[in-house]
């Protein structure tokens, strides 16, 4: 991550001290704070100066750091600062810890398109002396102008995961750097999730059942970030390729199927069984999708190219995103490849689950009919998302179990 680097200038530091102060000057120049001076090289009267000051622009502040001498005895440092060019250096933070050799203050008291000139003096309590550093440092402070807000965020409901899709407008920015990926609480909480160059990020701490509100930012390399772009809602929900029933008529204890609520479930069951969602049946006009009572199929299959259109997906690729609020009823069904089929479940207490099949197969195997298919279910009675979720201002955090 690039950043702006200060300017350093030379050695003759004009500055304006209060109070118990002794300054060694010799000839205009500091006297000892020659930049050449390594650490232990220190000899003069008050503490060994900082060395190797450094400051720079990140974020809306000025970062300096600096390094300890090797005589250095726990003495505090001052920082003083003033706008380049005008007046003395003023006294501005006082810093009394230091980790692993190196000292760091962050000024934030600054207003963009300045320039602020900045050093660093060791001062010693027991004496009273303070030492500047070698020099100061110059760094400019930019207007704050952050890259376009991300747009179009999508998110894809996964099994046990949540895909978050966004278009690349930011990168219209010269210094565009990256994107930050948030969750919105229902509290009004936000948390960083984490960072990205990509315009995608798969959240993997997600529980099924539970919906997650998602927002981005983008930032450039300074250090600026953008507002948050539009919320979407993700409701991660199981799902399952490949999942096969026998016809009843052939193998009834293998023909009845139940949208499980955890892998711990056995969604194959007896055709007869009444835990069963629906059950498959075979004749002479093809493959039937018989709801169980109560149990009931949208009436118009939707031809679909997957299950869902996730990470990697084909640009044609089609999907049930949203069960249909209408339009269901308890009938038999004909099942054909290539089509998904929506059902709704009585959760009895007025509401309704929703679950998707999308057929792969219809055929035989040796020992009879068989239809293989793909399916995903949602957890949360009432809510009809089955894969990408819609647009929304704020998150929300409901748990349900069927």
């Amino acid at each position: 991550m690039s950043r702006l680097t200060a300017r350093r200038r030379g050695n003759g530091i004009r500055a304006t001290f209060h109070g118990a102060l002794v300054l060694l000057v010799a000839g205009g120049v500091l006297a000892g704070c020659d930049d050449t001076v390594t650490g232990g090289g220190w000899v003069g009267d008050g503490p060994p100066p900082p060395r190797n000051l450094e400051g720079s622009y990140f974020a809306g502040g000025v970062d300096l750091t600096w390094e300890l001498d090797a005589g250095w005895q726990s003495e505090t440092f001052r920082v003083y600062a003033r706008r380049a060019g005008q007046g003395s250096h003023g006294l501005v933070a006082e810093v009394t810890s230091c980790a692993d050799g190196l000292c760091r203050y962050r000024d934030l008291n600054v207003q963009p398109g300045r320039t602020y000139d900045y050093y660093v003096a060791a001062f010693s309590p027991r004496s009273g002396l303070e030492t500047a550093s070698a020099f100061s440092v110059e760094v400019f402070v930019p207007n704050p102008v952050p890259p376009p807000v991300p747009g179009s965020l999508r998110g894809v409901a996964l099994d046990d995961a949540a895909y978050l899709a966004w278009d690349d407008r930011a990168r219209a920015a010269d210094d565009f750097a990256f994107y930050r990926v948030y969750l919105s609480g229902d509290d009004g909480s936000v948390l960083l999730l984490g960072e990205t160059d990509s315009e995608g990020f798969l959240d993997l701490l997600v529980q099924n059942g539970t919906t997650y509100a998602y927002f981005v930012t983008s930032v450039d390399a300074q250090g600026h970030e953008s507002q948050g772009s539009v919320a979407v809602e993700v409701t991660p929900r199981p799902d399952f390729h490949g999942e096969f029933l026998y016809a009843f008529e052939d193998r009834p204890s293998l023909s009845g199927f139940r949208f499980p609520d955890s892998e711990a479930t056995n969604p194959v069951l007896p055709g007869t069984s009444p835990d069963r969602d629906f059950r498959l049946e075979v004749d002479s006009e093809g493959w039937w999708l018989v709801p169980a009572p109560g149990v009931q199929v949208h009436r118009t299959p939707v031809a679909t190219t997957a299950l869902r259109c996730g990470p990697a997906a084909d640009a044609g690729c089609t999907e049930v995103g949203a069960a249909p609020s209408s339009g269901y009823g308890p009938e038999d069904i004909g099942l054909a490849p290539g089509y998904s089929y929506v059902l709704r479940i009585p959760d009895g207490a007025g509401s309704w689950y929703y679950g998707v099949i999308r057929i792969t197969h219809v055929g035989f195997a040796q020992d009879g009919a068989i239809v293989i298919f793909d399916w995903a279910f949602q957890l949360q009675p009432g809510n009809p998302a089955l894969s990408p979720a819609a647009s929304v201002s704020a998150g929300r955090h409901p748990e349900a179990e069927r």
